[in-house]
């Protein structure tokens, strides 16, 4: 993790637009689209003229050990929203798995005998996919200007920091060489 916010600061952006990439990343993880988040980031980082490599490396905001939470404070907000009663969140996470593997056995279909269903996946889109992208997309907002607003002011002071040891190093070495350098009396090169 240390390894990433230190390639994220050290961009050779401005920090307004690693800022934009950051948001877009995080806005990402509150989206039920798993697996399509790092071209969700880029897409988004595009549109917002942001970094997309500090984009994509803020999609990792959602990980294993956050996505329950994302995923609870989603589907309960949408929920609620769409004035019904939340699902328990074990069963949000097999029907993701079921809706996959539906998925896959349709385009399988294509290729064989078997007959389509896509009944399961009409209710998962009902009851699960639906409230959690419309939940998804207030605290995907709230957390993505917070995260904005947090990486703006790390990243510009820690690329203004950068600049003025930039500039400390260079007058120590530009005062090193002119007293190094001797002095010429008649500016003649001597033969």
């Amino acid at each position: 993790m240390y390894y990433v916010v230190h390639r994220l600061r050290r961009l050779p952006d401005p920090p307004h637009r690693i800022a934009r990439g950051i948001a877009a990343g995080v806005f990402v993880c509150f989206t039920p689209f798993f697996g399509f988040h790092f071209f969700l980031a880029t897409l988004l980082a595009v549109i917002m003229q942001g970094n997309i490599f500090a984009a994509l490396m803020a999609t990792f905001v959602g990980n294993p050990l956050t996505f329950p939470f994302i995923a609870a404070i989603s589907l309960e907000l949408g929920e609620f929203l769409m004035g019904r009663h939340a699902i328990p969140i074990h069963r949000v996470f097999g029907a993701f798995t079921q809706a996959s593997q539906e998925l896959w056995h349709n385009l399988v279909s294509i290729f064989t005998h078997d007959p389509t269903h896509w009944d399961r996946l009409a209710r998962f889109w009902q009851e699960a996919f639906l409230p959690y992208m419309v939940g998804g997309i207030l605290p995907g907002i709230v957390a993505s200007v917070i995260a904005y607003m947090l990486a703006l002011t790390a990243v510009k002071a820690y690329q203004a920091r950068r600049v003025k040891k930039l500039r400390d190093r260079f007058e120590k070495r530009r005062a090193a060489l002119s007293q190094a350098k001797p002095g010429k009396s008649d500016g003649a090169p001597a033969e």
